[in-house]
């Protein structure tokens, strides 16, 4: 069976590596950049981050307060207390895009120190949203999304497709050295690069949308907060507005509720008598992320980590481990011997190439027709899984069938050159 499918395999794996090689490494280097930034980040902002370490502070009410009163009129959406002394709080406003206004505050005194945007959960600042921006979408907002999803969605077949190659080739000494350290970075890598493939299609515009219908309909989804405050009698379109005092009450509610995280985001609701949410955001290990809703001085909903399902469980580990967060400085370092090791990797396959390449054409693929030699029970087998597997990941299924169309037309353009080149000489012969 390996002999039969080696030259498929071959030509297979050296069309998707060259095609798609510069999205895997520009994928990879801009993961390194970003598993690099945290030590970075907190030396370059420093000032908003850390104050001279106190071992007493002013109520969290009026921390907010001193920054709500650095931005008038703006909208309250969140607060996340200093996790210990020495550090800042972050009070959080609204805004239009997913980084949002943050003021830091000295919780000794209540002095703003200074202000920054903030993205995501992970509440990253400007360096590393710069470069998550670029690792994401290259900075073209959704469309570039597709460069990063086109890199996850092949990632993993190039991987699996270099380890079968170096399977049923193992047993000869007769390859060059380039392609020996190709095979050794490629074996090493393996692991990081599947897990990274797949944590990445979680986050894509369009397999991503297929992984959350997935977990929803076999009920494997994170579970939320119901919230829980009373909205009868409140005009919407003219909300209460919520007094930032009740902040204090909120925390202490929260903390006895078994909300015991340094970190954690108090979300404040847009109307006075709706939930607060209390989330813990710990993304180290062990994982904190239970969640209180509190209204009416009480807890009126909870969820807990312990409780969600394992599927759950799974993606909020693969994600914090994908961001190089979940055990801290050696998580970052793994990514980044994984992301070297993929721009190594990338690096030797072109060079292969180069070595190897023509004085004329594209390069020196294995001669066409390789999928004659395979059985065609297997050939069916292995054809409707590729269908499957490119409906659920489209970017993956499109592209397959954009290479296989390509070639299609390139074969039978070679074979009417040949069958032009030869007609002349075969009329005697036929006569």
């Amino acid at each position: 069976m390996t002999e039969s499918w080696r030259g498929l395999v071959l030509r297979f794996h050296f069309y998707a590596g060259v095609l798609v090689g510069p999205f895997v490494l520009v994928a990879a280097l801009t993961g390194v950049l970003y598993a690099a930034t945290p030590q970075l980040e907190s030396w370059l902002y420093s000032d908003h981050l850390r104050v001279p370490a106190s071992t007493s502070s002013v109520p969290l009410s009026q921390q907010v307060k001193a920054a709500v009163a650095t931005r008038p009129g703006d909208e309250l959406v969140a607060i996340r207390p200093a996790p210990e002394p020495g550090t800042t709080t972050r009070v959080l406003f609204s805004s239009d895009g997913d980084a949002r206004p943050t003021v830091f505050v000295n919780p000794a005194d209540g002095a703003v120190v200074g202000e920054l945007m903030t993205y995501g959960t992970s509440g990253v600042l400007p360096l590393r949203t710069t470069i998550d921006q670029i690792h994401r979408n290259l900075l073209l907002g959704e469309p570039g999304r597709l460069y990063s999803e086109l890199a996850a969605s092949w990632l993993w077949v190039v991987a699996l497709g270099g380890v079968f190659l170096w399977f049923s080739r193992r047993r000869t000494q007769r390859t060059r050295p380039t392609t020996r350290k190709h095979a050794t970075v490629g074996l090493t890598v393996l692991v990081g690069a599947l897990f990274l493939s797949a944590t990445g299609l979680t986050w894509s515009a369009y397999a991503g949308e297929n992984v959350a219908s997935l977990r929803q309909a076999l009920d494997w989804s994170t579970p939320a907060l119901a919230g829980g405050g009373d909205h009868a009698g409140h005009d919407m379109t003219n909300p209460i507005p919520v007094m930032p005092g009740e902040v204090d009450s909120v925390l202490t509610h929260a903390r006895s509720a078994g909300i015991d995280a340094g970190l954690i985001e108090i979300t404040v609701p847009p109307m006075a008598g709706m939930a607060w949410n209390v989330t813990e955001i710990d993304r180290a290990w062990p994982t904190q992320v239970d969640a209180v809703a509190v209204a009416g001085g009480q807890v009126v909903d909870q969820v807990r980590f312990a409780d969600y399902p394992l599927a759950a469980k799974l993606a909020r580990w693969g994600i914090d481990l994908h961001m190089g967060a979940l055990f801290g400085w050696p998580n970052q370092l793994l990514l980044l011997a994984v992301g070297l090791g993929l721009v190594t990797l990338v690096a030797l396959g072109y060079r292969i190439w180069w070595l190897r390449r023509p004085t004329r054409g594209f390069g020196r693929p294995v001669p066409r027709g390789q999928w004659r030699k395979v059985p065609r029970s297997q050939l069916v087998v292995v054809l409707v899984v590729a269908a499957a597997v490119g409906w659920f990941i489209p970017l993956f299924g499109l592209s397959l069938l954009a290479f296989l169309v390509i070639d299609a037309v390139l074969s039978a353009r070679s074979r009417r050159d040949k069958s032009g080149e030869q007609a002349p000489e075969s009329s005697p012969v036929a006569g």
